[in-house]
């Protein structure tokens, strides 16, 4: 991302964050989790929203 240029992509995330000599892997459960609770909730959404 252009301000804080963070990665958005989790495998990414990771890769830097195996290698950074900084407190990255205290942080690396959100790059991982916010996608996963992002998928359920479009799931539960589309259900929800869904027509048929």
């Amino acid at each position: 991302m252009p301000v804080s240029n963070t990665s958005v992509n989790p495998a990414r995330s990771t890769a830097a964050a195996l290698f950074a000599d900084t407190a990255a892997m205290s942080q690396l459960w959100a790059f991982w989790l916010a996608p996963i609770v992002g998928g359920v909730l479009a799931g539960l959404a589309w259900k929800f929203f869904d027509e048929e």
